[in-house]
């Protein structure tokens, strides 16, 4: 393939640039079978359309819509698009250009691939330049695998190989002990015994694509103390936990390891901003206290009061703080200062949108508040209950409330209408993902539940301990939960670490995985119910 380069300037209308990357591989043979298939292809397509939005390109210019051609049909579907540039016209007049080349296989893209610059035209040579590139990205070929029929009970795995496990007893497939990214592994359970995916060393796979393993595993971080609450950052690597009788505890490793902070307090709620750096917590009896800086350091904010429960917009500015015995407080400068609310009611919990303009707060023996102007104002919703905990989506729709000894409710009308779902229990945290889909909750002396549905069915996990808060990154699939005179625990959606961590399935059952690296494999597609360790 040939470099070429597209330039506009003053036109209208859609030029359509296919740029076929045919990846194939090669009959390739293993050991302990034959072979039953070895070709395939995944096509690479740019569509560049000569027209910008002005707010993106003031002087004209064109969108870049680039992704994989999943359905080989030659076109770049809306459902196919995974990147989109915009390349604009110099605001002296200088035409925007646009150039592909061919990337050979390599650090950029594994299996080969195109290489799309972007730049203006600066000395008008109708020709993109070194000098002229202003970025570059790259639209990597995709791999195929070829099948081979398995018999034996165990296999090597070799990549780029899909394995037939024709077996009565369960066939064990281990990963490539040495792949390079990339590179993918298949196996489907073609005899009664089903398959076994398994893993060397420190290897795991990253299981997102499997609901069945989210929460599945939970794994016991730090020492035994007073856990009461826990928040987590966006991405889940950031996370702040309170022992009610000790200190702060932050972690930047998604809980691997933690470090104490400020003082010993009577901690009872805490919250994080979407990057974890902005964080605030209430003592109660004491003050609130705001970090700015992950948990290092600590300053102490308005009054002693009786503080209950905390909540942050995803930036860490506009804050909303309840007082168990009086009112509920806003801050709308990450903190400094606060305006009482609402009226003097037993608050329990409270919850923010994004943007926090959308708040939500519960008070036991009274009802669901909620509040679309950042908390002047405050419109009572449901039935007089004993709320405890409370939780909402990043948009302030879908809302899940828990009641102490009741069910947990649900919302997705921003509060306005409340569906009963679970059963009775203690409960006592619950978290959201950003968009509301995937939910966790913690019951004190039960177990944790996770909902795929925004709530419509649960599924309980890890064991019955006190538990007292929980946490969830903005996917929905890292969680963090702690238990009262028990430790922290973290669930991340992937397989257990090294040789004990593995994926099962049976007859008619399948999966693809591809490795990232780091020793790590991320599930591309699966079928069937399948079995995480």
């Amino acid at each position: 393939m040939l470099s070429r380069t597209f330039g506009w300037m003053g036109h209208a209308g859609l030029l359509s640039l296919v740029v076929a990357a045919v990846s194939g591989c090669g009959g390739q043979s293993g050991g302990g079978g034959s072979q039953e298939s070895a070709t395939g292809k995944n096509s690479v397509v740019t569509a560049l359309q000569l027209t910008a939005p002005a707010a993106q390109c003031p002087a004209g210019g064109a969108t870049i819509e680039s992704g994989i051609d999943v359905n080989a049909n030659g076109i770049l579907d809306a459902s196919e698009v995974s990147s989109t540039q915009y390349v604009c016209n110099g605001a002296s007049g200088a035409s925007a250009l646009v150039a592909v080349d061919p990337e050979a296989a390599g650090s950029n893209c594994a299996n080969g691939g195109s290489k799309v610059s972007v730049g203006t035209d600066t000395n008008s040579s109708g020709t993109l330049e070194p000098g002229e590139v202003t970025s570059t990205s790259y639209i990597c070929s995709g791999t195929s695998v070829a099948w081979q029929r398995v018999e034996n009970i165990s296999v090597q795995a070799v990549s780029n190989i899909g394995y037939l496990a024709d077996n009565a007893d369960e066939v064990t497939v281990t990963l490539p002990t040495n792949p390079v990214l990339g590179d993918r592994v298949a196996v489907s359970g073609v005899g009664a015994g089903g398959w076994k995916l398994a893993q060397n060393g420190t290897q795991s796979i990253v299981t997102k694509n499997i609901p069945s393993s989210i929460g599945a595993n939970w794994v016991a971080r730090e020492s035994t103390r007073n856990w009461y609450t826990v928040a987590s950052s966006a991405d889940g690597a950031k996370l702040v936990a309170a022992d009610t009788q000790g200190k702060l505890y932050t972690s930047v490793d998604s809980g691997l390891t933690w470090t104490p902070r400020d003082s010993n307090r009577n901690w009872v709620s805490v919250a994080s901003s979407s990057d974890g750096t902005k964080l605030v917590a209430a003592d109660s009896g004491g003050q609130l206290f705001t970090s700015t800086d992950s948990g290092v350091s600590w300053t102490a904010r308005d009054s002693v009061r009786n503080w209950y429960s905390v909540a942050s917009s995803s930036d860490g500015t506009k804050l909303v703080a309840a007082d168990a015995t009086g009112q509920l407080y806003t801050s709308v400068d990450s903190g400094v200062n606060w305006t009482p609310r609402e009226s003097v009611r037993s608050w329990e919990a409270v919850a923010s949108s994004a943007d926090g303009t959308k708040l939500i707060a519960v008070a036991i023996g009274s009802a669901i508040y909620t509040s679309t102007d950042s908390g002047v104002s405050w419109t009572p919703r449901e039935t007089s209950r004993n709320w405890y905990c409370v939780t909402s989506s990043v948009d302030g729709k879908r809302l899940v409330a828990g009641v102490d000894g009741g069910q947990l409710y649900k919302s997705s009308d921003y509060g306005v209408t409340w569906t009963a779902v679970e059963s009775n229990r203690s409960w006592r945290s619950v978290a959201s993902s950003a968009d509301g889909m995937r939910l966790v909750a913690a019951a004190a002396a039960g177990q944790i539940y996770y909902s795929p549905d925004a709530g419509v069915n649960w599924n309980a996990r890890d064991s019955n301990r006190n538990w007292y808060s929980v946490a969830s990154s903005a996917d929905g699939t890292r969680f963090v939960a702690v238990a009262y005179g028990d430790q922290i625990l973290t669930s991340d959606a992937r397989t257990t670490v090294g040789t004990s961590g593995s994926i099962a399935g049976k007859q008619y059952d399948a999966i693809e995985v591809q490795y990232i690296g780091g020793n790590v494999f991320s599930v591309l597609s699966h079928e069937g119910d399948l079995s995480v360790q």
